[in-house]
């Protein structure tokens, strides 16, 4: 194979690793209370209107 082809291995190699770990470093970053609660606040509500909209179509 020619030595630019190895390159381009190596550099998607490089590149899918390197996701990763920013990935899992990213993975466990602390949410604030403020934004847990807004989001249970919308979790709420789309749960309420899938229900409605389960009932009106006679699920």
């Amino acid at each position: 194979m020619p030595t630019i082809g190895w390159i381009f291995i190596l550099a998607a190699i490089a590149l899918v690793a390197g996701s990763l770990l920013l990935l899992r470093d990213s993975a466990n970053m602390p949410i604030s209370k403020e934004k847990m609660a807004r989001i249970k606040q919308r979790k709420a509500e789309v749960e309420a209107e899938e229900k409605r909209e389960r009932e009106r179509d006679g699920w």
